[in-house]
């Protein structure tokens, strides 16, 4: 019987000492026992949309559009991550070769680099932009 109490007792002790490792930054327990709050990355200086969008126009445009008259909006900061986005619009030409006219892009930039590009619908914020020719 003492031989059970005493298993019992060091369960309930090892369970008790096993949930400290799960105490978060705030709770009332000493500083080593908390858990670290994760550090938010710092957020990436304005990227230069003109030079970005100049070198990497292939990932914004098919190359058989022949974009023309290519302008580039100021850069906003992405509201759910680290990056930035721009509003890009050119004259384009359809693959039979007819003109499509101006068409708007919101490329997402992260790094320098372009890492996503999406057509621009009506609630964007494109329409307000103003806009400056690469």
């Amino acid at each position: 019987m003492l031989r059970i109490v005493a298993h019992v007792a060091l369960l309930a002790g090892a369970l008790a000492l096993g949930a400290c490792g799960f105490a978060d930054s705030r709770a009332p327990v000493p500083e080593f026992m908390r858990i670290k709050e994760a550090e938010q990355p710092s957020p990436e200086p304005p990227p230069d949309v003109k030079r970005v969008v100049r070198e990497q126009i292939d990932v914004v445009f098919l190359t058989t559009s022949y974009p023309r008259e290519v302008h580039v909006a100021a850069p906003h900061h992405e509201v759910r991550g680290p990056g930035w986005t721009a509003c890009v619009r050119a004259q384009l030409t359809s693959a039979t070769g007819t003109a499509l006219g101006i068409q708007t892009y919101i490329v997402t930039i992260a790094g320098g680099k372009i890492v996503d590009r999406r057509r621009a619908e009506p609630d964007d914020i494109c329409g307000s932009e103003t806009y400056e020719p690469i």
